[in-house]
């Protein structure tokens, strides 16, 4: 069914390893926005998959946070709904099932490579990046299903080297990029048998029938792999829009470090949050002045 015809259903899906900031309450303000303006339905969902860094604490304190600063949502791990449960770490057996079905199409193969070794048989390496273009040190000759063991080895995807992946970003306009120059064979997977962030979120947005996602230009990199999933998985991929990144004064973006401008930290300090909606809303993308 095409995105158009479906109603529309956004999502928030932070991951407790820390105090919300300012950063994610922008780009959950207009989230919550876009559903409105389309008369559609929002949901909270707890990405909570990154292993000891994801907290109980973390979890209780996000949601009262969000409420807080406005934000409501119809359907999440604090309500239910009709696509429970909203905690990743419950939704193991959904992950499974898309594992095994990259699996059987010979989409993915066990990999023995940690980042190091990845980085240092790269000719080109680039220290900056989150994931380096992967040089194919474990990858097989194409086609076929990999017997070995899902748990104690990663599982990459394979892409097609030279494959362009293009799609039209509602705030940043057209993207591209081509497949083993930009990026490469990437994790599904992990040796500690948990789901990557890339096939969590496909398995669970497709699930949760999400016809747009609303998320940072951070993760717009990520986007060209998740689509990549979308069609390995027979599945419709929805809309995104990748919002522009909250900045400190000093013009660095916004993370869970910067705990002086977390939401938890603000309303301590007094500040409201139509204060802070205002600040937020300034061009510059900068976040307020500390008093």
């Amino acid at each position: 069914m095409p995105t158009e015809a479906r109603t529309y259903r956004g999502r928030l899906a932070p991951s407790p390893t820390g105090h919300l900031h300012l950063g994610h309450a922008r780009t959950f303000r207009i989230a919550q926005q876009r559903a409105v303006a389309a008369g559609g339905t929002l949901i909270l969902r707890n990405d909570d998959l990154d292993g000891p860094r994801c907290k109980p604490e973390f979890v209780a304190a996000m949601i009262e946070d969000l409420r807080w600063f406005g934000l409501r949502w119809s359907e999440g791990p604090d309500m239910g709904g009709p696509h429970a449960p909203y905690d990743q770490s419950a939704r193991i057996p959904q992950y499974l099932a898309a594992f095994e079905q990259l699996r059987a199409g010979g989409f993915i193969y066990p990999c023995n490579c940690s980042r190091q070794d990845v980085r240092r048989a790269l000719t080109a390496p680039h220290p900056g990046e989150d994931e380096p273009v992967y040089p194919g040190i474990c990858r097989p000759p194409a086609g076929g299903k990999s017997e070995t063991p899902r748990a104690g080895v990663n599982w990459r995807f394979r892409v097609s080297d030279g494959g362009t992946i293009s799609f039209s970003d509602g705030a940043c306009g057209q993207q591209s990029e081509v497949a083993g120059r930009d990026f490469g064979d990437f994790l599904v997977w992990r040796k500690d048998d948990f789901p990557s962030y890339q096939l969590a979120c496909v398995a669970d947005d497709a699930a949760m029938q999400i016809t747009e996602v609303v998320r940072g230009a951070d993760l717009i990199a990520s986007t060209f792999r998740q689509l990549l999933l979308y069609r390995a998985l027979g599945l419709d991929a929805p809309a995104f829009f990748h919002c522009p990144l909250v900045n400190d004064e000093h013009g660095r973006r916004l993370a869970k470090r910067h705990d002086a401008l977390s939401l938890r930290t603000l309303r301590a300090e007094g500040r409201v949050p139509e204060e802070l909606r205002t600040a937020e809303e300034s061009p510059e993308g900068r976040a307020p002045a500390r008093p």
